[in-house]
């Protein structure tokens, strides 16, 4: 018996990573899952690695179509949706205000905030009905960013603190059918990518920034974590038999609030 066993999950951002994760972990747990991802090869993967569990869904998490059309599947392949996963993102790679034109500035912002906080409420928008007949959950992924300076620059920042908002807002407004959480993961080596218009879409975070090693030395508890180690915290949230209680609530699990004790000797 798993923690999803008969449930139906959305996973935005599935394609690898945390997002390719969360598939995998909710599959073991018995969740069937639409995976959402811009890249059909990525999809082709997760399909070849999963079978008739998983059905994928390529598009454009922008794009409210797109995300109407993707919960249809759900319900169409699976005959429900119980949770759905915002979990598609992009990052800005540190890039501090002052490091930043006003031009860039503009169109940093809307490139970013509509990957990580307009496909958030459009894809919400869309998996609603679906929710509210099997008193099903969103989640949506922030970051120890929503909570704390420094997990990028200002953008990146400024976006997971309206995500946080978000978990809030709706939360009020979607009670007490459709419960909404969200969880902040720390830092990990994954294909996270950032805005085409400031010229980041090219290069993944894991091959611009020595991120294992920052993980190593500034959270507490001192190691690198994979996407694997996080998604614990998903399936808690998707299980309602677990977390029957929890809505409006971000999980930090990111390590950062602690301060790193010195250890030597």
């Amino acid at each position: 018996m798993g923690w999803l066993d008969h449930r139906a999950a959305l996973v935005t951002g599935a394609g690898s990573g945390l997002g390719r994760a969360i598939v995998t972990r909710f599959v073991a747990e018995g969740a069937n899952v639409v995976a959402f991802d811009k890249s059909e090869e990525k999809l082709r993967e997760v399909r070849s690695q999963h079978g008739e569990k998983v059905a994928t869904f390529a598009g454009d998490v922008r794009s409210g179509k797109d995300n109407e059309r993707a919960c249809a599947l759900a319900v169409e392949a699976f005959g429900r949706l119980d949770t759905f996963v915002g979990n598609a993102g992009l990052w800005d790679f540190n890039r501090t205000l002052e490091e930043s034109s006003t031009d860039s500035l503009s169109s940093g912002f809307d490139e970013l905030f509509a990957v990580n906080v307009k496909g958030y409420l459009l894809g919400a928008r869309a998996a609603l009905a679906a929710l509210r007949d099997t008193g099903g959950s969103i989640i949506l992924t922030l970051s120890n960013a929503a909570f704390y300076p420094a997990g990028g620059g200002a953008l990146y920042v400024a976006s997971k603190h309206a995500g946080a908002g978000l978990v809030k807002q709706l939360a009020y407004e979607l009670a007490p059918r459709v419960r909404v959480n969200g969880v902040a993961p720390g830092g990990m080596e994954t294909d996270l990518r950032g805005p085409a218009s400031l010229g980041l879409s090219r290069t993944s975070i894991g091959e611009a920034f020595p991120l294992d090693q920052v993980m190593e030395q500034r959270s507490a508890l001192r190691f690198a974590p994979t996407p694997e180690d996080y998604v614990g915290a998903y399936v808690l949230l998707a299980a309602p038999a677990q977390s029957k209680t929890v809505t409006g609530s971000v999980l930090d699990i990111s390590s950062f609030g602690i301060p790193v004790r010195d250890v030597r000797g």
